[in-house]
């Protein structure tokens, strides 16, 4: 298998500008917290409740494809570190 070497940056940056001027206006109002993976290349996506659906779907449709992945309405797909519950009071 081929190795491909890619600039982090620069991919991450097409995948957010597309995202901010196409895909969250579209988006945001019925599917914020979702997960959206992203074909940077195509402007393809899927999005979904569910993690590992989202992604499920994007690779059958686009296998080998590297995908920018995020949570529509989120700066970040998840959390670093524990997650902390309050008790009621």
């Amino acid at each position: 298998m081929a190795s491909v070497t890619i600039d982090r940056e620069a991919f991450a940056r097409r995948a957010e500008e597309y995202y901010d001027r196409v895909l969250r206006p579209r988006l945001e109002p019925e599917h914020k917290g979702e997960y959206l993976y992203l074909d940077v290349d195509t402007g393809d996506y899927e999005v979904d409740p569910n993690k590992l659906v989202a992604m499920q779907r994007a690779r059958a449709k686009h296998p080998g494809t590297l995908f920018y992945i995020l949570r529509v309405g989120h700066r970040a797909v998840g959390r670093i570190g524990p997650h902390v519950r309050r008790r009621p009071s």
